[in-house]
């Protein structure tokens, strides 16, 4: 399959529409929770930013839909518009049942150049969910909430891969499109637009230690389910999730490759680093 052809463009397009699922987030089994477990979940830092960013999302991605000119890829945008304003409420009827503190702020003005903010928002969804697979994992596995609340939220998991391989494949059909197509061209473009989403990260990142205000969802705060933490255990748990959610999905369409590739490098040389601490010691 050619990157750039109408071939590659029905198959990226057909993938999200045909593994679309229809939910109500009213009608999910949401679990009666005990006094820790509601407690756990009611302190958990960020659900008000959230929320902001799912509705945000919702409103970046309508906005470009509307713009569109191929018809089969504005009718896959769209649907991606709707997920993520039902992703919105999904949160709403989680904060309104369980009584969490989190109240809607009004959304920001959108950059008028609806292209560019879709772009930026899906390589920050892509760092997003690289982190949020390894945040999920450990969370689930620590029990920090029933498994009928990572149940419902595995649904949210599901959506967010299939984000991330339609973007990171309506990039390259576009670039191709626009005469960029060779490798080190689309791979230049998509440093650039990764070290942008990692400053936003970094910007993320310092506002939640002063004073939580952060507004991607990938890891404010994120230590409050990391009880046993180590970055090596972190990292192992993002990428052999991420490993294993791609998985999922068709493995003739590209996938994010820079975040896996970067985070395989570190883990060997961090494997490297333990290995000669060990042998450094004496006997």
């Amino acid at each position: 399959m050619r990157i750039g052809s109408d071939a590659h463009r029905d198959a990226f397009c057909r993938q999200f529409t045909e593994s679309y699922t229809e939910f109500d987030p009213e009608r999910f089994p949401w679990p009666e929770l005990d006094e820790a477990a509601l407690q756990r979940l009611r302190a958990v830092p960020f659900w008000q930013e959230v929320l902001h960013t799912e509705r945000r999302a919702g409103a970046i991605v309508e906005a470009f839909a509307r713009g569109i000119e191929d018809p089969v890829v504005r009718a896959a945008v769209a649907l991606q518009g709707r997920e993520e304003a039902r992703h919105a409420s999904l949160l709403r009827v989680m904060i309104r049942r369980y009584g969490i503190d989190a109240v809607e702020q009004p959304l920001e003005a959108l950059n008028p150049d609806t292209e560019t903010a879709f772009i930026d928002f899906g390589y920050g969804e892509c760092v997003d969910s690289f982190l949020g697979f390894g945040v999920f994992k450990i969370a689930r596995q620590a029990g920090f909430l029933p498994e009928e609340m990572f149940k419902i939220f595995d649904t949210l998991m599901f959506e967010e891969t299939r984000h991330i391989v339609f973007f990171v494949n309506w990039m390259a059909w576009r670039e191709v499109r626009r005469g960029r197509g060779a490798g080190w061209q689309r791979a230049l473009t998509s440093l650039r637009f990764y070290i942008r989403a990692a400053r936003r990260l970094m910007g993320t990142v310092k506002q939640g230690q002063q004073a939580n205000e952060g507004r991607d969802f990938s890891a404010t705060q994120a230590s409050v389910f990391l009880d046993g933490f180590t970055f090596r255990r972190f990292l192992e748990n993002c990428h052999s999730e991420n490993t294993r959610r791609m998985g999922e999905l068709d493995q003739a369409l590209l996938q994010p490759r820079f975040l896996p590739a970067l985070a395989g490098v570190a883990l060997s040389a961090l494997r490297v680093w333990s290995l000669g601490r060990r042998q450094a010691k004496p006997a």
